[in-house]
């Protein structure tokens, strides 16, 4: 499976911009799937996962409300909708598909990641 992550670049605080994660070898529409980043000099942080269904999302704290994600079994893509957009929010943004059919927040359960996509917001 190769995942191929989109959409990222550099936006001013307030900002949104939407991720994309596109899946080819396999379908994973029976995989949970998330998004994870990593912030220079940080490790990596888990930011929302979504049920092989697309429902009962789960977000980190410090997105819940302003980040949604979503998929799309038929085009076997994933989403990370990113709105009010915040210097915090910088980093590069990881895509991955779980080896379970459900959300995760735990980096060892997912079996497949994208290369990262860059998110850089100004203030």
């Amino acid at each position: 499976v190769q995942l191929q992550a989109c959409g990222g670049g550099l936006v001013q605080t307030g900002a949104s911009l939407r991720l994309s994660c596109a899946a080819s070898g396999r379908s994973f529409s029976n995989n949970g799937v998330g998004w994870f980043r990593q912030a220079p000099g940080k490790e990596r942080e888990f930011v929302a996962s979504i049920n092989w269904d697309g429902v009962r999302p789960y977000y980190a704290d410090s997105v819940k409300g302003r980040f949604t994600i979503s998929r799309d079994n038929a085009k076997n893509t994933m989403y990370l909708q990113m709105n009010s957009l915040k210097p915090d929010d910088t980093a590069v943004y990881y895509c991955g598909v779980s080896g379970g059919s459900y959300w995760s927040v735990r980096e060892y359960d997912y079996e497949y990641w994208g290369q990262g996509t860059q998110v850089t917001v100004s203030s």
